[in-house]
């Protein structure tokens, strides 16, 4: 398909050409530095001009000129790495005629290398006087106007590696999340945990109520989702002896876009054989409490509240959370009748698969969910509602689960693991009598995991955290976008 180049673009193709014309190949070969800019400033800032001439170090540096300028003989450009920006003098006296004649056609955008000392000019930029100058690659495209770069959101996610090099935001964020993943997995290490990889395609909904993304095996003629959770295949694991298991992977569910939502995100999951909900507890303040101390503060920006993320987080049971906010107690047993009646006095659309489970979780839902703005475990969920958990002692209508809300927003959900086999096929096949009803998220029946189970699995606690949103709380972001490299974007025609 043929383009349509603008005059910059012309221009730029011009200026490639006189390169080639000079003997220099425009997109360049390798270039090995000694510095990077910010290691620079943090090893010679502190020495004052006179200092640096007298001690006549000698560095490496390349990167991207962001900002050119020439005096007569004299250029000016600002570079930048992965690092930062350090400032860069071309003499004319001293590369000479042709070097200097590089420079000059070289646009901001271009990729340089410069050889030379470390100085301070008069006005106390540490800089890097070139010595020798090399051109490494030519930029095609203009870059967009210095303050304010891509101002367009929606260009900034579709044209990610335009918005690293002309936001500072965007660049922290990026190295930001993966400093808090390996936090995460140092912390998981420091207890004997195991990381493990389990399969990405597979031919049963489990683990989680979400419409799937559906594929198709083309060898076995066989159609196949994208996992929606890790949850089955990592208790297998407890089955098999491994005790401490935990993984960290991309999962797909096939629904909504939004600031919180993404349809492929990044999920962990971790199970561990002889704890519970409580032990699961223990594990988040902890790891929620060495991230912050990474990051270097307790108090975050998110969904518009201040959160602060200091252990013990706060604990609340379901019914305790609706009876707070509407007066209604549903610790009391209740009929159907009773519950579809309070649920129509609140507006509350109950449907056909609905049992009294499902409507306190829809009045949690409504009166309670985006109240819960600092760390706050909510526990007691209803049996329905919970296919993969254990049944509580003290009542067999609830389970033993909590889910971590931040800022109004769900964080993490965790059991005490089910692992009587023979509830666990009653809970599947219950879930296929709601998908029959209408609820187009329940599970599907994982016979081999029933097996698995009838081989004995050990007592364990297991939990779920969006990754993404974790990200979001430490960074600051306002949306999944910024903490997402190249997020799920509708096309361009």
């Amino acid at each position: 398909m043929e383009r349509v180049l603008n005059d910059q673009q012309l221009a730029r193709r011009d200026k490639m050409n006189k390169l080639i014309e000079m003997g220099i190949h425009p997109f360049g070969k390798a270039y090995k530095r000694t510095h990077l800019c910010q290691q620079i400033r943090d090893s010679f800032q502190h020495l004052d001009k006179e200092q640096l001439e007298q001690q006549s170090i000698t560095v490496k540096v390349a990167g991207r000129i962001m900002f050119k300028r020439r005096m007569g003989k004299l250029g000016f450009a600002q570079i930048q790495d992965r690092s930062g920006m350090i400032q860069i003098v071309v003499n004319r006296n001293v590369v000479g005629d042709e070097v200097y004649e590089i420079f000059k056609i070289n646009d901001v955008g271009d990729f340089i290398g410069v050889e030379g000392q470390v100085m301070k000019t008069d006005s106390g930029e540490l800089s890097v006087r070139a010595a020798v100058y090399t051109h490494l690659s030519k930029s095609l495209t203009p870059l967009p106007e210095k303050f304010h770069g891509l101002t367009n959101v929606e260009e900034r996610y579709r044209r990610r590696y335009v918005d690293l090099f002309m936001n500072e935001e965007a660049k922290r964020i990026a190295f930001l999340r993966p400093t808090i993943i390996k936090t995460i997995r140092n912390y998981m290490d420091s207890l004997n945990f195991t990381e493990v990889e389990t399969p990405v395609l597979t031919t049963l909904l489990t683990g989680a109520a979400a419409r799937p993304f559906v594929t198709h095996h083309n060898t076995q003629d066989l159609d196949m989702y994208l996992r929606i959770a890790l949850e089955l295949p990592l208790k297998r694991l407890l089955v098999g002896g491994m005790e401490a298991v935990y993984e960290i992977g991309r999962t797909f569910r096939n629904e909504g876009m939004g600031p919180m939502h993404n349809p492929e995100f990044t999920l962990m999951e971790a199970y561990l054989a002889y704890s519970d909900l409580s032990g699961m507890m223990n594990l988040t303040e902890g790891m929620f409490t060495e991230i912050a101390k990474v990051v270097g503060k307790d108090t975050y920006r998110f969904n518009g509240h201040e959160i602060t993320v200091k252990a013990p987080f706060k604990r609340v049971s379901m019914v305790e959370a609706i009876r707070e906010k509407t007066g209604l107690d549903f610790k009391k047993e209740i009929s159907f009748q009773q519950a579809v009646a309070y649920a129509k006095e609140a507006g509350i659309e109950v449907e056909p698969h609905f049992s009294v489970g499902h409507i306190i979780n829809a009045f949690f839902e409504k009166y309670v969910e985006e109240t819960l703005i600092q760390p706050t475990f909510l526990y007691g969920h209803p049996v329905e509602i919970s296919p993969l958990t254990r049944v509580s002692e003290d009542d067999p209508r609830f389970v033993d689960r909590f889910e971590l809300f931040v800022g109004g927003k769900e964080f993490a959900n965790a059991f005490t693991e089910l692992n009587d086999p023979i509830d666990q096929l009653q809970r599947f096949e219950r879930q296929l009598k709601e998908r029959k009803l209408g609820n187009d998220e329940a599970s599907d029946v994982d016979m081999d995991f029933i097996e698995a189970l009838e081989y004995g699995m050990p007592p364990a606690g297991g939990i779920g955290y969006g990754i993404d949103r974790m990200i979001m709380l430490f960074a600051e972001a306002e949306s999944i976008r910024e903490v997402i490299l190249f997020p799920t974007m509708k096309p361009v025609d």
